[in-house]
């Protein structure tokens, strides 16, 4: 029997209190720099689209901006598209397989679509590379009324306007080998309970939505990233982090009653890409890439059946 992983904060059985989130915060440093690896790409898009301000996180001396990118000829004519990149910080190509697909590509949809895209939803946890936001709240557990994240609810109020009128919504997200050595366990350990040992799937999938699957829609976006990267397959129950697969490379959850991004709003067509940043058979760059493919499938698919 494998023994339940240590956690070196608090006492295991026990829910954290602020003592100890101070000390897992006082922990967290900074690894990397949001304005110069996310702020200044956004900047460099003025040219070409309408940036915003939609909030700021006051995190004592660590104010962040928190910036969206839309279409310069927003037309209300059109069908509207949701990009959402790193509402975990940690999780790398949602960030920047996000600001990819705005410099490379979203030129490609002008007057077709109207583009929203907030590539970077946690800048605190990108630097520090980490899951959870300043005060140990998952972002993406977090997308409900009366938001315990500041994160989660300045997305909610951006995309308020939009919420019952967007066509797609793609929210880009990594699966990685810390989830399982670091994140599962400090979840375990905040929470007061025990820690189950799983298994990081090695590949790209999918989570759909359980109440509104799309499975030809999510099939499309496994197509088209298929030629990038290599599609993660099922384990030995035929589950993917305990979910069952639903098809080559999907599976399902209840988005809305999880508080997660994807149920940020009522779009047709919703889906959130699971790329493996730590597998042998992949490089940061196929990582983006394949982010960039998820989001142009999805937009590609919307578009065929409107017609």
């Amino acid at each position: 029997m494998n023994a339940e992983p240590f956690y070196p904060i608090g006492t295991p059985g026990t829910p954290w209190g602020p003592a100890e989130v101070n000390q897992w915060r006082a922990q967290q440093q900074v690894q990397r720099s949001y304005a110069e690896d996310v702020v200044n790409k956004i900047e460099r898009l003025r040219e070409r689209f309408d940036v915003e301000q939609y909030g700021q996180l006051d995190y004592g001396t660590d104010p962040f901006p928190l910036y969206a990118v839309r279409s310069r000829n927003w037309d209300d004519q059109l069908p509207s598209v949701l990009v959402t990149g790193g509402v975990h910080g940690y999780e790398t190509s949602g960030v920047h397989g996000a600001l990819q697909f705005l410099d490379r590509h979203a030129g490609d949809y002008a007057g077709r679509v109207n583009l929203l895209v907030a590539p970077c939803v946690s800048p605190w946890a990108y630097e520090r590379i980490h899951r959870w936001n300043v005060d140990a709240v998952d972002p993406n557990r977090s997308f409900v009324s009366d938001s315990p994240a500041a994160e989660s609810a300045a997305l909610m109020k951006l995309v308020a306007p939009l919420r019952d009128t967007l066509l797609v919504h793609v929210d880009l997200h990594e699966t990685t080998d810390t989830d399982e050595s670091e994140f599962r366990p400090a979840l375990a350990a905040r929470d007061g309970k025990s820690s189950e040992p799983g298994e990081i799937p090695d590949g790209f999938y999918l989570v759909g939505d359980s109440e509104d699957p799309q499975p030809q829609f999510q099939q499309a976006i496994i197509d088209a990233v298929a030629k990038v990267t290599h599609i993660a397959p099922a384990d030995a129950k035929g589950e993917i982090i305990g979910s069952t697969v639903v098809a080559p490379g999907v599976i399902n959850y209840a988005v809305k009653s999880l508080g997660l991004c994807a149920g940020v709003s009522n779009a047709r067509y919703r889906t959130t890409t699971e790329v493996y940043p730590d597998s042998p058979r992949a490089t940061p760059q196929q990582c983006n890439d394949a982010q960039v493919a998820a989001v142009r499938a999805a937009i590609d698919y919307a578009l065929a059946q409107q017609g």
